[in-house]
């Protein structure tokens, strides 16, 4: 006996050690001519090895004629990156001068990438931007609440609310504020254009006209929106604090039935989680490319048996390249959640997949007009 149980904790130790995932290096070089020898280059992007999208967090060390650095990252792992001079201000531009999409690779094995930069922003109103702030828009520096970092409330004003001044309104709670109206405010002053949709849909009568707030995000996004004590705090945030000061600065339809709330990725996540959790608030939600199951928390689970009383209408899609291909599963069994509750596709939600989008703001915009026409048309 003693023998065979030697042999099996051999076996076992054996399988945990080949199972257990190898981390893979990465080398990022950059090149970039005309730059002072003194200059720094950050790389911002998805992950917390490269600062979750703070422009100024990792910096790559100054080589002889380069600048570099190496990461490591499990196998399979999906990592989108820009490089900056130390804000949005200064990233890398194209060979046009255009603001890039991200970069994005899937890690398969030990590599190393190289890139060469021309161009740099230098912060100048002459750089082409994709959309501009349309309609009427007005700023809530600061906002703060207990627990989390302040942030600014952006609110967009539906075209005729200043002529009408009987008229009440729905309003669409938006989640990274600051990438949705300007691209000069966004991370990566690419922006979601849902301003200039909403007004276009909403002047030839297609959508029912709303007010959009949107809420900023900060350096806690993750924690915020993702299941945890800290989004706990700032669901209430959003239910206490915020929603009643717009009903109370606007002329909004308070009920359930005109309030919506919706994000992408994790915005997208903490959008459903709201939805689901305060029902007797929220009837409708966007879910743009969700990450519902990941290698930290699995919501689907987390919910499995627990229920809703009523019913709501739900918008969720998804890309088909980079983070989204990975986020499909999780989709998929959020999906067949609903589905096995009593949730009925095409009536009480709508799943959308573009299998040729990347996970980034100029592919939520793309599918914004079809979520405005599907959640409120009129």
């Amino acid at each position: 006996m003693k023998r065979i149980f030697l042999i099996s904790c051999s076996l076992i130790f054996l399988f945990l050690s080949c199972t257990q995932k190898k981390l893979i290096e990465v080398k990022i070089k950059v090149y970039s001519e005309n730059l002072a020898p003194s200059t720094q280059i950050y790389i911002a992007g998805n992950n917390t090895e490269f600062g979750n999208w703070q422009p100024n967090v990792v910096k790559l060390e100054r080589k002889n004629n380069h600048w570099e650095k190496t990461f490591q990252f499990n196998f399979n792992t999906v990592i989108e990156f820009k490089f900056t001079k130390g804000s949005w201000d200064t990233q890398a531009l194209n060979d046009d001068n255009e603001i890039p999409g991200n970069n994005s690779i899937i890690i398969k094995h030990d590599t190393t990438l190289t890139y060469t930069i021309s161009n740099w922003d230098n912060g100048s109103e002459n750089n082409k931007f994709n959309g501009q702030v349309t309609g009427t828009i007005e700023y809530h520096k600061q906002f703060s609440y207990d627990g989390l970092l302040p942030r600014d409330i952006i609110v967009w004003l539906p075209p005729g609310y200043n002529e009408n001044n009987n008229e009440k309104y729905s309003v669409l709670y938006m989640h990274d504020g600051q990438n949705l109206f300007d691209p000069k405010t966004s991370f990566t002053k690419v922006d979601w254009q849902i301003d200039e949709a909403a007004d276009s849909l909403i002047r030839k009568n297609e959508i029912e006209p709303i007010i959009i707030v949107g809420i900023s995000n900060t350096a806690e996004r993750y924690a915020e929106y993702t299941p945890g004590d800290t989004s706990q705090i700032y669901k209430k945030f959003v239910v206490n604090k915020l929603k009643p000061f717009i009903d109370s600065t606007y002329r909004t339809l308070p009920d359930r039935e005109n309030t919506y709330v919706g994000g992408s990725s994790s915005g997208g996540t903490i959008s459903f989680m709201l939805l689901w959790e305060y029902s007797n608030i929220f009837s409708k939600a966007a879910c743009f490319s969700p990450a519902f199951v990941t290698k930290h928390f699995n919501y689907v689970e987390m919910i499995e048996n627990k229920e809703v009383n009523t019913k709501f209408n739900l918008y969720i899609d998804n890309g088909g390249l980079g983070i989204d291909s990975l986020l499909q599963p999780g989709i998929d069994l959020m999906i067949n959640l609903l589905k096995s509750k009593g949730y009925e596709d095409g009536k009480d939600f709508v799943f959308i997949i573009d299998k040729n989008a990347m996970h980034n703001e100029s592919a939520w915009a793309k599918r914004v007009p079809k979520m405005l026409k599907i959640l409120f048309a009129k």
